[in-house]
């Protein structure tokens, strides 16, 4: 990872009713503001009208997750599909959903006789990680037929501290390198050279969970330590729009 590489989010609510035990259909965005990405989770009739008022851009969107197989959930999915391809859309588009979804958008593009200007690659959900990059991991673990969600933003590597390391006459290139990944070496005449004396503190990756399931389980209480609940997030102080500097 970059040095000093963070990742601010901007959290939308997408639905007009607040999420709660009795409301689960909850759909909300996920802006990556510096990777100019974003992500839905849900996709409700009426969907794109809302985000059009909230400023979301569409064509942002990277990826699509689809919690469960419900009307409330995918009802909005193939007008947002066929808007991406309409704008021009080209990049590809990674879709996320129970098995099952596949046949709809099947038979949803061939009576509508509809064809998408760019890829769409959907990956059927199962239990543990579905996502993987430098940034973030994804995990999901499964309560029946609904899914839940642990976004986990990597830990990023301190500052190195390079006047320092030039005081030490440690020569600059791939030693540095090395170092900044938090690395140690045994030099020529038995010193070892610490990474952690050379770089500052590490900062510590932010979790995020979305909990579908009303009852608490194993997996509730293991995944909810250290971590931020995203439909509380949703919930507080009525806050729509919330942003989380990580």
């Amino acid at each position: 990872m970059k040095e000093d590489r963070s990742c601010s989010m901007e959290i939308i609510n997408l639905t007009h009713k607040q999420p709660s035990v009795t409301n689960r259909a909850t759909s909300f965005a996920i802006n990556f503001k510096e990777l100019k990405e974003i992500w839905i989770f849900n996709c409700f009739q009426g969907c794109q009208n809302v985000m059009n008022r909230k400023q979301v851009k569409i064509n942002q969107i990277s990826k699509i997750i689809i919690t469960e197989l419900g009307i409330k959930q995918v009802s909005g999915l193939m007008g947002l599909l066929s808007s991406l391809s309409l704008i021009g859309r080209k990049k590809e588009i990674h879709l996320y959903s129970p098995r099952g979804l596949e046949n709809y958008l099947a038979l949803s593009k061939k009576y509508s006789q509809t064809n998408f200007r760019y890829n769409l690659y959907v990956h059927i959900l199962t239990a543990g990680i579905i996502i993987n990059n430098d940034l973030y991991k994804v995990y999901t673990f499964a309560t029946g037929l609904k899914f839940n969600f642990l976004l986990i933003l990597h830990e990023t590597y301190g500052k190195f501290k390079s006047d320092k390391a030039k005081r030490f006459n440690l020569i600059s290139g791939p030693l540095y390198g090395q170092l900044k990944q938090g690395k140690n070496f045994l030099a020529p005449d038995g010193i070892i050279v610490k990474s952690q004396k050379f770089t500052k503190h590490n900062k510590k990756g932010k979790k995020f969970t979305y909990l579908i399931d009303q009852y608490c389980g194993r997996n509730y209480l293991e995944t909810q330590k250290e971590t931020r609940i995203i439909q509380q997030t949703l919930q507080s102080n009525n806050i729509n729009k919330q942003l989380i500097q990580i």
